[in-house]
């Protein structure tokens, strides 16, 4: 037993607060002691990946009746994720676990072997073998994506290579890959075993945008910092030309020049086109670098600019851009005239954007859009010109045998014939019939 100072009356008190406190918190706990259900396993049905409201494959644009020229497929967010539930028995949790009413070690995430998640991907570019490629720069690495799988590869930092901030991708027909670093000054030359195997370095300051003119082998970097567009071979890597009058931060908006220019991409006659991102526009250049012609203007609207970033050609010539701030995907012709666009507002639902960075086409037709607030990498199909014309074709010649159906059936129809109806008589016609009718009398 424990001795109590006799002559101490404030510490006999307080003993016995505390003695009272002690056995008012053990009779609950002793009295849900014989109720206490026994262990179960963690269930983790209901985990797995985003679910949505609707069905997001019937997803098309524009909206029916209209031709279907986009389609929704799928979105990425990182490594692949095992939602597997636990089935193995839970061991005994520990009295500490208990009582504050936590997880056990088992049941806690081990974030070292929690798969990788993108934070801030911007660049796209895709293989001859399908797999797509997003740098991420928060990360700072590159994700490899198979799309059929949804198998995920990465190109780590200080591992397959050293990065300081990864900005845009390119693959020519050897699938070599081509980043852009912004903080290292560079652009890395990887080949297909993901090893580094060379760099450009001459005259870049902060390269951003990037693409390759397979056929003429240019390699065209954007640099922000200088509104240029330096222009390199992309098998000797030497300096060949720039586009754009540089030195001037950012204030010229002459045709052919540049205010922070973003992205570039080249279409199959190697005219290149360059996302003009503070003058709200896109310039194009013919494949010796001289002026054709632009297109935008700054607004809030389908159709308007407002920070356009990335830039693709499709397969049909049409222009896609992206704009971070509207969160829109824009489809135009060489014109400018506005075709199409994907984007309603900002969200991160199937089909909405919050902070559109790039995007890319390949020649299945895909079109990958990178988002740095979601950290996703959504997928769309693009119906060509020539799918849309066979699908109008089809729909009028269905509407022609339909007109052709109901015109015959008319025409089989029996033919009844007409019922003549003797006019209605007044009494004082009908007695004036009866007269002329009856024989005069001797």
């Amino acid at each position: 037993m424990f001795a109590f100072p006799s002559n101490s009356i404030r510490t006999r008190q307080g003993f016995a607060v505390l003695l009272v406190l002690a056995l008012g918190i053990s009779a609950p706990m002793t009295a849900m002691a014989g109720k206490k259900k026994k262990d179960e396993p963690v269930n983790l049905s209901a985990a797995g990946p985003r679910k949505f409201p609707f069905d997001p494959t019937k997803l098309v644009w524009p909206s029916p009746p209209n031709i279907a020229r986009i389609h929704w497929l799928d979105y990425f967010a990182g490594a692949k994720i095992d939602y597997t539930p636990v089935t193995s028995a839970k061991p005994k949790a520990s009295w500490m676990d208990r009582l504050a009413g936590g997880q056990s070690e088992t049941e806690k995430s081990n974030t070292k072997n929690f798969p990788f998640q993108m934070i801030g991907p911007y660049g796209i570019a895709v293989d001859s073998k399908g797999l797509v490629y997003v740098a991420d720069q928060r990360v700072g690495a590159i994700f490899i994506f198979n799309t059929e799988t949804r198998d995920c590869q990465m190109i780590r930092n200080s591992f397959e290579a050293h990065f300081g901030w990864v900005n845009g991708l390119a693959i020519d027909d050897d699938d070599r890959l081509f980043v852009s670093d912004g903080k290292m000054h560079r652009v890395l030359i990887l080949n297909t075993k993901h090893e580094v195997e060379g760099q450009i370095s001459e005259g870049l300051v902060d390269p951003v945008g990037i693409a390759i003119d397979t056929a003429n082998r240019f390699l065209y970097v954007v640099d922000t910092q200088q509104d240029q567009v330096i222009v390199y071979d992309a098998d000797s890597h030497k300096l060949l030309r720039r586009i754009g009058t540089g030195g001037k931060n950012h204030f010229l908006t002459t045709p052919g020049d540049f205010g922070a220019p973003q992205g570039v991409a080249t279409d199959e006659d190697g005219n290149v086109y360059v996302t003009d991102t503070l003058n709200d526009r896109v310039e194009i250049f013919d494949a010796e670098g001289n002026f054709i012609s632009e297109f935008g203007k700054a607004g809030d609207g389908p159709g308007y600019f407002a920070r356009p970033k990335g830039i693709a050609i499709d397969g049909d010539g049409h222009i896609w851009v992206t704009d971070q701030m509207q969160d829109r995907l824009q489809v135009f012709n060489r014109e400018g005239q506005l075709l199409t666009y994907i984007g309603t507002g900002h969200g991160e639902l199937p089909g909405q954007f919050k902070s559109l960075m790039g995007v890319a086409i390949d020649k299945q037709n895909r079109v990958f859009t990178t988002e740095q607030e979601p950290g996703r990498l959504q997928v769309f199909r693009y119906v060509t010109d020539a799918q849309a014309a066979a699908e109008k074709a089809k729909r009028e010649e269905e509407l022609q045998k339909a007109a052709d159906r109901r015109r015959n059936a008319a025409a089989a129809a029996p033919t009844e014939k007409p019922v003549v109806t003797s006019p209605v008589e007044t009494p004082v016609e009908s007695a004036q019939k009866e007269a002329a009718t009856q024989k005069p009398q001797p």
